[in-house]
């Protein structure tokens, strides 16, 4: 069940006998984010909307840290950053009802929980921004992120033709998935 009440971060759980600390992102922890994101395998990052191993991007991520435009709740296991959950939200847009999920998990800490254990805190985050619902947006080749927010909850929207471009020039189709935070609609 996604979490209701405000959470105080940070916080110690246990997954998969491991322990697992989440807490809120901090801008100091902008280094550990880009050495998490080049940690990881280049599928990963190809299709991220924001390019994470560019320090200018991880100058805006914080800078919207402050402004309260993204809220990341970050992973770690023994000191080291294994993933996040990050969600987007702009309250001034005419899409203020709606909020952006992106989870990012290092490869050895896949298919444990944690992607889940993430996706439901920023649920609880979403309740009490006030979200209506979450979207989640990824390239139609990355089967398994489709299958990780199926079994989530969210239904596929949209399917966008040549909607993104990879870093090799190449376009792709684009599906546009979302999660009814509000539990108003089946």
């Amino acid at each position: 069940m996604p979490n209701e009440s405000k959470r105080s971060y940070p916080w110690t759980t246990t997954v998969k006998d491991k322990q697992i600390v989440l807490r809120s992102m901090q801008p100091d922890d902008r280094d550990a984010l880009m050495g998490f994101a080049n940690s990881l395998p280049a599928d990963d990052l190809l299709f991220l909307a924001v390019d994470i191993t560019r320090p200018e991007a991880l100058d805006q991520w914080v800078h919207s840290i402050d402004t309260g435009q993204i809220k990341t709740v970050l992973a770690e296991a023994n000191g080291r950053l294994i993933g996040h959950g990050t969600l987007n939200h702009n309250a001034l847009q005419w899409t203020r009802h709606l909020g952006e999920i992106v989870l990012l998990i290092s490869p050895d800490f896949r298919g444990v929980g944690l992607g889940h254990l993430l996706a439901n805190e920023l649920f609880g985050i979403a309740r009490q921004l006030g979200l209506q619902k979450i979207v989640a947006r990824m390239a139609a080749e990355q089967r398994g992120a489709l299958q990780v927010f199926e079994r989530l909850g969210f239904r596929a929207e949209a399917l966008l033709g040549d909607y993104v471009i990879d870093r090799e020039g190449r376009t792709h189709d684009l599906i546009v998935m979302s999660y009814d935070v509000t539990g108003l609609t089946e």
